[in-house]
Parts: structure tokens; C-alpha cells; sequence
């Protein structure tokens, strides 16, 4: 069976409940996290040695909140007063879990879902994005992953361009992969709103609405929105239901044309945030 699930963030009780409710067994199940692994919630290094333990049973992706502890851990970014980062980067095995953390990828496809944290831009299909994201986890993987992360921040350029080159390309492919809620029908990013669908100012859309955007025939599953809350759709699946914000932790199988939905209660809750 194979389950799809949204952000963890630290979470590890929640985790493990999911996966007890599941009954998850990684002979038989296969387990996609749609990123944001870590970070906000109070243990994450237990998180991480739980996914890592199942082995080739789960995959996880890279989210914004992951990619920020490679740049604190890296001296790249300074700690946010919210981060709970502590318990990785005081390990005695610090560089072995960040080592692990970089190896993951930033889209994947599993059962026919193509499978990222934030969403994609209207302008590509899944073919694309995994392409694109396989260009910027090269370097991520890379020898010079402080060089890539120095240059990774920032909000421009805003709009995919095919040729776009260099830091400009790879950071818009990050910003789009691990950030991404709002844009307009041109695919111009927005980062300014972080609140649920209905509040779209003037001009701006969630990116699975813009019309005619080249990912529409495939099936896209995503986390990283909690205000968005769960959706369910044939060709849609947004899996942040805010476990580390007080909500739940949500998994969805996906196999032989299942909808089943598992959510737990999260007991770390935090106060709102990105």
C-alpha cells in the first residue's frame, strides 16, 4: 500500500501514531513525505531517524523548513526565534543527518502522483519539474553546497523564463518547488499572502487554479499550505492540515485507486507561522 503525507515538522509523536494507525510495515508499504520534515515542532531528530530507518519504504522530500536548517547549519541563515533546530545541529552525528537531509529529492512521482512540497509553476509539467528539480538536488548532493545556499535566497526573478541560467535558475526552481501558494495567470510569483484560497488578492490565484497551466492532466500532491487545509481531489491532493500548528497530521493512500484518509492529532502545538 502506498501513503502519501504532509508536513511532519518535528512532530515525531504525531509521526509515529500515523504510522501505528497505518499500520505501516516497510516490507509491504511504501510512504512519500511531501517535505518540511523538520523544524517548529520539538523532536526532530527522532523524526528523522524514523523516516531514515524505513529505509527504501520512504521517500521525503525537501521543503523550505529543510533547506533552512542546511543554511543555519551551514552558517548561511541565522536561527528564527520559532526554529527548534537545536536538537540536530547539537548531535555528535550533526553532519551525518545533514549529510542524509541533502541527499533527498524535491519532486517525485509515486502510483502516478507527481509528488512536491509547495506546488509548480503553470508553465510546466510534470516531465519538466522533475527535470528542473533534479538539476538544483545536483547541487544540492554537489561539493559546493555553501556556495549554492549562499546564493539560494531571494524572491527574484519571479516568472520562469527558459532561459533563465545559473543562481537564477535554481532559485527560482526552489522558490517554486518549496514556496509557492499564490501567482498570477502569467505564473508571477507571490509570496506577500500566506492565507487560504478564498483570500487571493486581486490578480493572484492558487497555482493549481491557474487555467490552462501544463501540469492540469497530472494528478499533484502537495503539502506546505496549512491555511489551505485538506483537499481531496481526483487530481489534487494538499496534505498541511497544520499538524505543528495544533491541527493534524494527514496521509492519504493512493494505490489501486484509494482515497483512504488517515489523519492524528498533533499535541505540539506552536503559534502560526510559515
Amino acid at each position: 500500500m502506498i501513503y502519501l503525507a504532509g508536513d511532519v515538522q518535528g512532530c515525531a509523536g504525531a509521526l509515529d501514531r500515523l504510522l501505528a494507525d497505518i499500520g505501516f510495515s516497510p516490507s509491504r508499504d511504501r510512504l512519500v513525505v511531501l517535505g518540511d520534515l523538520v523544524n517548529r515542532g520539538p523532536d526532530n531528530l527522532a523524526v528523522l531517524r524514523r523516516l531514515r530507518d524505513l529505509g527504501d519504504a520512504a521517500v521525503c522530500l525537501l521543503g523550505n523548513h529543510d533547506l533552512h536548517t542546511l543554511a543555519v547549519a551551514h552558517g548561511v541563515r541565522p536561527l528564527h526565534k520559532s526554529d527548534t533546530l537545536g536538537d540536530i545541529l547539537a548531535a555528535p552525528d550533526a553532519a551525518a543527518w545533514l549529510d542524509w537531509l541533502r541527499q533527498r529529492p524535491l519532486a517525485h512521482v509515486e502510483a502516478g502522483w507527481l509528488c512536491v512540497h509547495a506546488g509548480v509553476v503553470p508553465q510546466w509539467d510534470a516531465a519538466r519539474t522533475l527535470a528542473l528539480a533534479a538539476e538544483v538536488q545536483a547541487l544540492l548532493r554537489g561539493p559546493d553546497l555553501q556556495a549554492f545556499l549562499q546564493r539560494m535566497y531571494g524572491n527574484e526573478p519571479a516568472r520562469w523564463d527558459e532561459a533563465l541560467a545559473g543562481a537564477d535558475r535554481w532559485r527560482f526552481v526552489v522558490n517554486t518547488l518549496t514556496r509557492i501558494r499564490f501567482c498570477r495567470a502569467d505564473g508571477t510569483l507571490d509570496f506577500k499572502t500566506k492565507d487560504g484560497a478564498a483570500e487571493a488578492p486581486a490578480g493572484l490565484m492558487p497555482w493549481f487554479e491557474v487555467p490552462g497551466r501544463q501540469s492540469a492532466a497530472e494528478p499533484i500532491a502537495f503539502g506546505h499550505w496549512s491555511t489551505l487545509g485538506l483537499v481531496v481531489r481526483p487530481d489534487l491532493l494538499a496534505l498541511d492540515t497544520g499538524c505543528v500548528w495544533g491541527g493534524r497530521l494527514t496521509a492519504v493512500r493512493v494505490d489501486g485507486g484509494r482515497r483512504e484518509v488517515f489523519q492524528v492529532e498533533c499535541s505540539q502545538a506552536q503559534r502560526p507561522g510559515g
